[in-house]
């Protein structure tokens, strides 16, 4: 009997990709092996791909995803609600693993698992070999929490739940935002725009900063009230400016960092409003410095929530809220770019590049 083989895209080295060929394995007990439709370049990847990662200078890429299942370990019968599947489901997992076991799961921060990566950091060559997202298949440990799809969520859709969007419906609940505020945006990647639907959802009113005009219309497509071109106010001082003449002199009561640039943590600081909150999420790779003034906040009295990661039952609230309002935003244009898995470093190159606002790798039978 010929043993089944399936192929992997992995990185070298930043920006040096290759792709490998194993056998697919048979998932162990309480596991699961699946065929993945969908896999988002979200934005942890171009940070590894372009270098900037603290530890992880290789291995596979990618880890927003939908997928099907093709193999089921035994004692597996039912996701993490209790909802029987099968072979032939569709379903997604949280990225990362929640050990129960460690400090910060028992100390009721289960989103910072100490050992959360122990799957996802592997090497390709490592059993079972599939822990990453840009491959045919992927293997789910025990500990990965699973979550079957609605039937009315798409592929396209269904790839964004994790991670972007149960990242900003996890942050946004633990910057606690309320009805009636307003919320700056610094971003209008992937994790901004999905932060737009869920904080309109809330009753907020949403102001979005970026420099890239399709960013910028999709912003707007999303129900941001207000946008900031970067480009329109190319200093600090003015994007302040504009800020308050929309916000009638009050700052934002709320801001959101997802751009992943440490510039954007300074600027953000003086957006907001007197005993307002920001919350940081974009800003995840250590080693880069700005300017901070401990006193300037102190006086302010700004909240500063720093979110790595969310609790795994978040992606369960990411499917419920594209099941209720997909027809309500525009989460089939989120991604504005496909490509195959042949096509891997192409999608890197044109996300690092912001060609693109949001590439999607289509896998099951588009290699």
């Amino acid at each position: 009997m010929i043993t089944p083989t399936g192929r992997i895209a992995y990185m070298e080295a930043p920006r040096q990709l290759a792709y490998a060929e194993y056998p697919l394995p048979e998932p162990g007990p309480g596991a699961l092996l699946v065929e993945v439709l969908r896999a988002n370049v979200c934005g942890s990847e171009l940070h590894i791909w372009n270098g900037k990662h603290p530890v992880k200078k290789r291995g596979g890429l990618g880890h927003e995803m939908v997928a099907r299942i093709v193999a089921v370990g035994d004692g597996v019968t039912v996701d993490a609600r209790g909802e029987a599947i099968g072979i032939g489901d569709r379903v997604v997992y949280t990225y990362f693993q929640t050990c129960q076991q460690c400090a910060r799961c028992l100390d009721g921060q289960p989103n910072l698992c100490d050992n959360a990566y122990t799957f996802f950091g592997r090497q390709p060559e490592e059993a079972p070999h599939f822990h990453a997202a840009f491959a045919t298949h992927y293997y789910v440990n025990p500990k990965q929490h699973v979550f079957k799809v609605p039937d009315s969520v798409g592929d396209a859709v269904a790839a964004g739940a994790n991670c972007a969007l149960s990242q900003v419906i996890f942050g946004l609940d633990q910057i606690e935002l309320r009805y009636g505020e307003t919320l700056l945006i610094q971003g209008a990647g992937g994790l901004g725009l999905n932060a737009i639907a869920v904080a309109k959802e809330r009753g907020v009113r949403v102001i979005v900063v970026d420099a890239v005009p399709v960013r910028l219309q999709q912003a707007l497509a999303f129900g941001a009230d207000d946008v900031v071109d970067i480009t329109a106010f190319p200093t600090p001082e003015l994007r302040l400016e504009r800020l308050l003449e929309l916000t009638d002199g009050r700052g934002a009561d709320v801001a959101l960092e997802v751009t992943g640039v440490p510039a954007a943590f300074e600027e953000g600081l003086t957006l907001v409003r007197r005993g307002g909150r920001y919350l940081v999420m974009g800003n995840l790779s250590p080693g880069s410095t700005v300017p901070y003034d401990p006193g300037l906040m102190t006086r302010r009295a700004i909240t500063v929530k720093h979110v790595d990661r969310y609790e795994a039952r978040y992606l369960w609230q990411a499917l419920e809220f594209l099941r209720d309002h997909s027809d309500t935003y525009p989460f089939e244009n989120l991604v504005d770019a496909v490509f195959n898995l042949n096509q891997v470093e192409l999608a890197l190159e044109k996300s690092l590049n912001r060609e693109v606002t949001r590439a999607s790798i289509a896998i099951s039978g588009m290699e």
